[in-house]
């Protein structure tokens, strides 16, 4: 696996339940701060795999990207679950639920040594 896929799989695993990161946040904290695209596209491919709480992340505009509707709404139903309050147009008021770590994960840390 690549650093920076690395990287972000360490963040993404890291978001706490009841809270959300937008896709160009993890990019940034994993070292690409244009890199959001490859966090979407590290998603999609590496969710499953690794469990990741891909409902936790969203666009920057604090919105569910997602387009077809059933994911979508899988993503609502998961996110309202876990007690984030989901807009009826799928906004996430992100003072409340943007989860900003105090510290960055051990294996993100690993994974820049070298760097």
């Amino acid at each position: 696996m690549r650093a920076f896929t690395l990287r972000a799989v360490s963040v993404i695993a890291s978001i706490p339940e009841g809270k959300v990161m937008t896709y160009g946040q993890i990019a940034a904290l994993a070292g690409s701060p244009r890199g959001a695209r490859q966090v979407v596209r590290i998603l999609h491919s590496m969710s499953k795999k690794y469990k990741l709480p891909w409902h936790r992340v969203i666009n920057g505009k604090g919105k569910i990207g997602l387009q077809d509707e059933v994911s979508y709404t899988v993503q609502k139903m998961q996110l309202e679950a876990e007690g984030v309050q989901v807009s009826w147009d799928g906004t996430i008021d992100l003072a409340n639920y943007q989860y900003i770590p105090e510290k960055l994960p051990d294996l993100l840390m690993e994974g820049m040594e070298g760097e």
